[in-house]
């Protein structure tokens, strides 16, 4: 084992999903995202943003979140990972050659071995995707109803740091040089929020949208310049599988030496540019998606 307990993950590695139609969703998430297959076998579709083996996972069952799994930091083994879960009384099992448990809320959770992530720097030849293809799988956001158990577990056990703190309502944590790699917002109960794809720059993601648009689906909230994490970012409603797309961009960079900060809870720490999320943007449910679908918070008007 090399280096200590906050340095046992280095990045994110995917996400995987539960969905109602494997083939379906498969052709989906490849076509309106811009992912491509790299593997598939019964029960299981693996598609990348770009050079990954692997960014999104689906398998068959209640749609929703099966597992986020993270990286092992270089000099990391699984045995050495088992060991400082045994530590933390955290059960765990083997399979496919990864740890899995759950986190304090239920949330499932992988540690895969270091890969090292083989960047192609070169041009190579245009495909029929047709916006591109997303960078890389970049973090997760969750809802929380224990967001300081939440911070314990992931920086005690799997040795993440404290970015930010929004108020005590928001936290973001981060294994590299990303601003994040996790976040909680206190909502008063559990839920996967979104998961957040890079993209290369604000011209990338008007093409990712324009395309989105096409496909019928909307932006609940964005583009907006966040003040924690400096991202530029747009969240996209995805229906079938309850939870957002991020497509960010220009993620603030963190000093190796950076030490947590507390933001105040206002408009300009969540998006320097203008409003706030609509309140359907934290709920789940056919009513607040209509709601969202419609405009309908923004056509009540101004009172007076």
């Amino acid at each position: 084992m090399s280096g200590p307990a906050s340095d046992m993950i280095g990045a994110i590695d995917h996400v995987r999903l539960r969905v109602a139609d494997l083939d379906e969703a498969a052709e989906r998430w490849a076509r309106q995202f811009g992912l491509t297959e790299r593997a598939r076998e019964p029960g299981r579709v693996a598609l990348s943003c770009d050079d990954e083996p692997k960014a999104l996972e689906l398998v068959p069952g209640e749609p929703g979140l099966e597992h986020v799994g993270y990286r092992l930091r270089r000099g990391w083994s699984l045995e050495d990972a088992a060991a400082r879960l045994r530590a933390h009384g955290v059960e765990y099992t083997e399979v496919d050659g990864e740890l899995a448990f759950r986190d304090p809320e239920g949330h499932g959770v992988r540690l895969v071995p270091y890969r090292k992530q083989e960047w192609v720097q070169h041009a190579r030849p245009a495909d029929r995707q047709p916006v591109g293809h997303p960078r890389k799988l970049g973090h997760v956001n969750f809802l929380t109803a224990d967001i300081q158990g939440q911070v314990d577990f992931y920086t005690a056990v799997l040795g993440m740091r404290v970015t930010d703190w929004l108020g005590d309502d928001g936290v973001w944590l981060y294994v590299n040089s990303d601003h994040h790699v996790l976040a909680f917002i206190n909502k008063g109960y559990a839920h996967l929020h979104h998961l957040a794809f890079e993209v290369i720059d604000i011209g990338q993601m008007r093409a990712a949208l324009d395309h989105l648009g096409r496909h019928g689906r909307w932006v609940a909230w964005g583009p907006t310049r966040h003040g924690v994490g400096g991202n530029i970012a747009s969240y996209v409603r995805i229906t079938e599988e309850p939870l957002f797309v991020e497509l960010y961009c220009d993620m603030e960079q963190l000093e190796p030496d950076h030490e947590a900060r507390r933001w105040p809870d206002n408009r300009f720490s969540s998006n320097t540019w203008g409003s706030l999320p609509p309140r359907s943007y934290f709920r789940f449910d056919e009513q607040a998606i209509e709601s969202e679908r419609e405009s309908a918070e923004l056509l009540v008007g101004v009172p007076g």
